[in-house]
């Protein structure tokens, strides 16, 4: 399978239809965030679903365990690939995510674990009163979101290799933070080329402006498809 997600971060459905249609069969699936979801909800994101590609819903939930457990048996009939909660609602809140995903049964979504946002580094840290190194707050929130039952994490490409030397390979690492070399790291902090984040242990990639933005968004997924092959 393709690893790239392609980033559809746009709240006007018709150029996220048209975006996605254009893309299906160039990447592996797509991650529609809080843009488009809040703007148009269940509907739109069952028109843009319609393609059939894998997706990633990034709603990035962060709330007491009941609500967060609420807002994850509400998605299950949109049946995404993936749902992401954030992992320093700690234990109990991802716990409470994992079993009610659990009721969707074969289709379920997996549950991923946001660490650390890519637009974070130690001194924005510092500045939130979270006083630690970037990476180790990484590795404890994704070891954690792995004791409370999480199929993988969301981490920035430097955080990728300490992950897997702590937890092993046999958990999800969803990347974003993916630059090709061709192209500006915009507001990325923490960034790495597609090859080498795979290279690393990346399981999936989220890539968006250097596809979205690019003149012709089909080359551009062809081209990163042609660097990872």
């Amino acid at each position: 399978m393709n690893p790239v997600f392609c980033a559809v971060d746009t709240a006007t459905l018709y150029n996220a239809k048209e975006l996605v249609d254009s893309l299906t069969g160039e990447v592996g699936g797509f991650k529609l965030g809080l843009e488009l979801f809040m703007a148009h909800g269940a509907a739109g994101y069952r028109t843009v679903a319609a393609s059939g590609a894998p997706v990633f819903l990034d709603v990035k939930l962060h709330d007491i365990p009941n609500t967060v457990a609420g807002a994850v048996s509400s998605l299950l009939p949109l049946q995404p690939s993936f749902v992401t909660v954030h992992a320093s609602g700690g234990k109990a809140m991802m716990r409470a995510a994992v079993d009610s995903a659990a009721k969707g049964g074969a289709s379920r979504p997996k549950i991923l674990a946001v660490t650390v946002l890519t637009s974070l580094d130690s001194a924005d840290l510092e500045a939130v009163g979270q006083g630690r190194d970037t990476k180790e707050q990484v590795v404890r929130l994704a070891r954690l979101a792995r004791e409370s039952g999480a199929d993988g994490c969301v981490c920035s490409p430097e955080e990728i290799r300490p992950i897997r030397e702590a937890l092993g390979n046999d958990f999800i690492l969803m990347v974003p933070g993916i630059r090709p070399s061709w192209a500006a790291s915009n507001d990325q902090k923490r960034t790495m080329t597609p090859r080498e984040a795979l290279d690393a242990g990346a399981t999936y990639l989220v890539i968006g402006r250097p596809i979205t933005k690019a003149p012709q968004p089909v080359e551009a997924a062809r081209r990163i498809a042609e660097e990872l092959a």
